[in-house]
């Protein structure tokens, strides 16, 4: 009996000591794995920047830094600011996403000179390089990346012999150092060309540019997209643009084919433009929209078969379904108030969410939308707000900014960091 008793006590506090044990390890191992989570990397987090202009002439323009990660504490709050050398520089064009090497180019379109923000440690951006004019060529507008890495830049015109004249292309490296250059000025072209943007092509070793002058009063708008062959930057041909909605040519973007462009211009027309390796390229309009006195149709972004642009005459970004890209059809609209004017539109990498900023009631405001990949439908973020605020947007002329003053800002270029 006292044999039998003896061992199975012996069994009962060997089980519960292996219990304890087990729940012991258990502890320790939990334990070990928070430690280690607290030592490890910080989750990433994603930043909005915004190329922002003082309302206040006196105060410098700067770059502003959102902290965009979904569903933290943090979402749509200003992280930091980065004021430029020089006042009323009018930032406006940044790259429309930013590069691998995080090295984003902005221009100050009202000084001619580009800023290129080093943005690799996200939440502290800092200016890597600065230039102004580049071989005589002045007033930058586009950035464009190529495959190499380095950057192509429209510029709108030259100066030389002081006389204004069209501009070019030019090829720089990520610091802002000419590469080579080459000029859109040909015999009988229209008055008001002015190289405006670019759509790289280079399965065809084509680039297509556009020509809308960024005075517009001046000069006659043109009509005219300029074929450029990409490896040696040799002027081509030029294209006219027809009917009403052919002026003040705008945006070109390279469909998933990777031969042809849908071209905006800012009269609301949208063109297809094909033939890009032949002698006579095509440009044939395929859809149009109305437009408002005193406002132009502006940005447009591609999500695979899809193509966002801001329309305002419906104070609206406008979802077109171009799986057949001679009829665009459109899906879905986010319409803002009857007075705002979206104008900038820029998807984040994930394209789950498109930013947008504008003029008129909305200049002071940031907008943020979701996009569904999958139906192409549009929505407002209703999250993106600030503390207390009753209607979704961040305001930028009720702030003190950390780099010093309270002028209104007025953000135009917006571009999402990269995971």
């Amino acid at each position: 009996m006292r044999s039998d008793w003896f061992s199975h006590s012996t069994c009962r506090n060997l089980m519960t000591r292996s219990h304890l044990v087990s729940i012991a390890a258990t502890l320790a191992a939990v334990l070990a794995a928070c430690a280690s989570r607290a030592d490890g990397p910080a989750p990433a987090r994603d930043y909005l920047y915004l190329w922002t202009a003082s309302a206040d002439t006196t105060q410098p323009d700067f770059l502003a830094v959102l902290d965009v990660t979904d569903d933290s504490g943090r979402y749509g709050r200003l992280v930091t600011t980065l004021p430029v050398p020089g006042v009323m520089n009018f930032p406006h064009h940044t790259e429309h996403e930013l590069p691998a090497d995080r090295q984003l180019f902005a221009n100050g379109f009202g000084s001619g000179q580009t800023f290129v923000f080093d943005l690799s440690t996200p939440a502290a951006p800092r200016i890597a390089a600065q230039f102004g004019d580049v071989d005589g060529y002045a007033h930058p507008h586009s950035f464009l990346r190529l495959g190499n890495g380095n950057v192509l830049a429209t510029f709108q015109m030259t100066h030389a012999g002081g006389r204004m004249r069209t501009g070019g292309l030019v090829e720089l490296t990520p610091a802002g150092v000419r590469v080579r250059s080459s000029s859109a000025d040909t015999p009988g072209a229209d008055s008001g060309l002015r190289v405006y943007s670019a759509g790289v092509v280079p399965a065809l070793d084509r680039i297509i540019t556009t020509s809308t002058d960024m005075d517009k009063d001046f000069f006659e708008p043109s009509r005219t997209l300029q074929l450029w062959r990409l490896s040696d930057l040799k002027l081509l041909t030029s294209i006219t643009l027809p009917g009403p909605n052919g002026v003040l040519t705008a945006e070109p973007r390279l469909m998933e084919d990777g031969r042809t462009l849908l071209v905006s211009t800012f009269s609301c027309g949208l063109f297809l433009v094909d033939s890009l390796d032949s002698d006579t390229p095509k440009a044939t309009q395929v859809s149009a929209f109305p437009r408002k006195e005193g406002t132009s149709c502006a940005i447009p972004v591609m999500v695979g078969h899809y193509y966002l642009v801001t329309v305002p005459a419906w104070s609206a970004v406008v979802s077109l379904d171009i799986s057949n890209p001679k009829a665009p059809k459109e899906v879905s609209r986010v319409a803002f108030d009857s007075t705002d004017v979206p104008h900038w539109i820029s998807v984040s990498p994930d394209h789950r969410r498109v930013v947008v900023t504008g003029y008129a009631s909305m200049q002071h405001t940031v907008q943020m939308l979701r996009f569904d990949t999958n139906t192409g439908q549009l929505s407002r973020d209703t999250l993106f707000r600030e503390d207390g605020a009753t209607v979704p947007g961040f305001r930028m002329d009720n702030k003190q900014w950390p780099h010093g003053g309270n002028a209104k800002g007025i953000p135009h270029g917006a571009v999402f960091s990269r995971p």
